[in-house]
């Protein structure tokens, strides 16, 4: 996706953030507590690593903005993403492991981790005037599988981290006959 300002890059991480929590707040606990069949977390697992991972890359952005704000270097309005546009096209379906750090612990409820994302939502959009003052290309840090990133492309690897996981979810329920009719109701 091209993305022209830092907004619309909001917007579109928006739009996925409230179609997850569109398809998982309506499903009962036997919809997500237990793995699907050649799963190996249950969605309510898979929304706690998403709300993990959420918290983890507000804190990375928020370090790196800090960083570009401290050395004064203040953003020109550009947008360059090239460089991930190809890292994220070579992740596309891949099996990816995660770390220790970001496994989910299988004890919070999906209400529990809609509840952190509520809270890291509110950390993104309060460094949103952060990433439109500074320079969010100016400084990196490193991803155990895309390398180094700026703060730029782990704002937008937000978004696409929820909708690979999205994607995930509403595969494990077309799955059963019962989750057809939530992600039906979601689109």
């Amino acid at each position: 996706m091209q993305y022209q300002t830092i907004s619309d890059i909001y917007e579109a991480n928006e739009a996925i953030r409230n179609k997850l929590i569109s398809v998982v707040s309506t499903l009962i606990d036997e919809q997500t507590s237990k793995p699907a069949e050649d799963e190996k977390w249950s969605i309510a697992q898979i929304v706690e690593h998403v709300s993990i991972v959420d918290g983890g890359m507000s804190r990375i952005c928020a370090k790196l903005l800090g960083k570009a704000e401290a050395d004064g270097k203040l953003s020109d309005g550009s947008i360059d993403l090239s460089n991930f546009a190809a890292k994220a096209a070579e992740a596309g379906n891949a099996k990816l492991e995660a770390p220790e750090m970001v496994r989910p612990t299988g004890e919070r409820t999906i209400a529990e981790s809609l509840a952190v994302l509520e809270q890291n939502q509110k950390a993104f959009q309060d460094l949103q005037p952060l990433f439109e003052k500074f320079d969010g290309n100016a400084n990196k840090f490193p991803h155990p599988f895309f390398g180094d990133l700026s703060a730029l492309e782990w704002l937008v690897l937000a978004g696409g981290h929820q909708a690979r996981h999205l994607g995930q979810i509403k595969r494990i329920l077309e799955k059963s006959s019962s989750g057809m009719a939530a992600v039906s109701a979601s689109e």
